[in-house]
């Protein structure tokens, strides 16, 4: 964004606009921040709430082990469509799609070693004329999983790692004239590795499976870009949070979907970003989703998203969302 004392106006899609002071600037971006500051704030103690609760509870022996396809199923995005409605701050959408579909490369079943190839694909269609799909995001990628759990009791550990590029198949420009990124048309490139442990553990006395996951994500220098240099986080901690409810009468012979799951993440941006301090709440990603999955629905169910922090969606990534949503999500896990 450019902000010039002496500049009349500029041009953006043939129309014209008055240019904006930097104190204008200044101080929309200082009100925005607060706002997101007291949300993230809010998110923040919600997911600590989660996950000392999660620790604290007690485990007792449970006799089925979780495979790895279970554990990679969990770990990666689950397929959705939101619906045309959401409260926050994003733009208006007829949907958001996430289509993550996953080939399993494994010796058998029960094998503590697998590959995962995903070609995953996230798409926006706005609510504007001609109703455009804008600038998809395509992540191919290709992760791997190991079990360091041999006998299973009552918990696994399992390490992975994951190489994948993410682009939106654009050659424009990558800023437009007056100084903002092209969000139509421009270009958005990057590669990164990611590398991460799992912990699972079945909960007897509420009948309910458990994952917890931290990794750190790179993105090592010549891999991206160059235009994302200084603006875009090269370093991501991530982190998250699951629990599934399964419905009363599970048992190893009669595995069951989950009633309800929720699942909570969080991400930290390290890096130079734009003026960011190191400790700003704009390096702060939360989402929490609470999942529920009726009886008369065999694979889908009905999702609640909120959702702060920097946008994911490729090019877009400039842009603060906050924003609760809804939709349709498909879950295949069984217990």
């Amino acid at each position: 964004m450019l902000c010039e004392k002496n500049t009349i106006g500029y041009f953006r899609n043939h129309n014209v606009f008055p240019a904006r002071s930097c104190s204008f600037i200044m101080n929309r971006d200082h009100r925005a921040a607060s706002k997101t500051g007291n949300l993230k704030t809010l998110l923040a103690l919600i997911l600590v709430f989660f996950s000392v609760n999660l620790g604290a509870q007690q485990t007792d022996s449970h006799d089925q082990r979780v495979n790895l396809t279970t554990i990679a199923e969990v770990n990666q995005t689950n397929n959705y469509i939101t619906f045309p409605i959401n409260i926050g701050n994003m733009a208006p959408l007829w949907f958001e799609a996430n289509v993550v579909p996953n080939f399993y490369i494994r010796k058998s079943k029960n094998a503590r070693l697998m590959g995962v190839l995903t070609p995953q694909i996230i798409i926006r269609m706005y609510q504007e004329e001609s109703f455009p799909v804008r600038t998809p995001s395509y992540i191919p990628q290709i992760s791997v999983y190991y079990s360091l759990t041999k006998d299973y009791i009552n918990h696994q550990n399992t390490l992975f790692g994951r190489i994948a590029h993410h682009s939106n198949g654009q050659s424009g420009t990558f800023y437009l004239p007056d100084g903002e990124i092209n969000h139509l048309d421009g270009n958005f490139s990057t590669n990164f590795v990611q590398l991460g442990i799992m912990h699972n553990r079945f909960n007897n006395k509420v009948n309910a499976a458990q994952f917890f996951s931290t990794s750190v994500e790179v993105h090592p220098p010549g891999w991206s870009m160059e235009k994302l240099d200084n603006q875009y986080s090269m370093v991501r901690w991530q982190n998250a949070f699951s629990i599934y409810k399964i419905p009363i009468g599970h048992s190893s012979q009669d595995q069951k979907s989950p009633s309800i799951s929720l699942k909570a993440e969080m991400m930290w941006m390290f890096g130079q970003i734009n003026s960011w301090e190191e400790f700003s709440s704009n390096r702060l990603n939360l989402n929490f989703i609470l999942y529920y999955h009726p009886k008369f629905f065999e694979d889908i169910g009905f999702f609640v998203e909120v959702f702060s922090g920097m946008d994911y969606y490729n090019i877009y990534f400039d842009e603060k969302v906050e924003v609760l949503r809804f939709g349709i999500m498909t879950e295949k896990l069984r217990f």
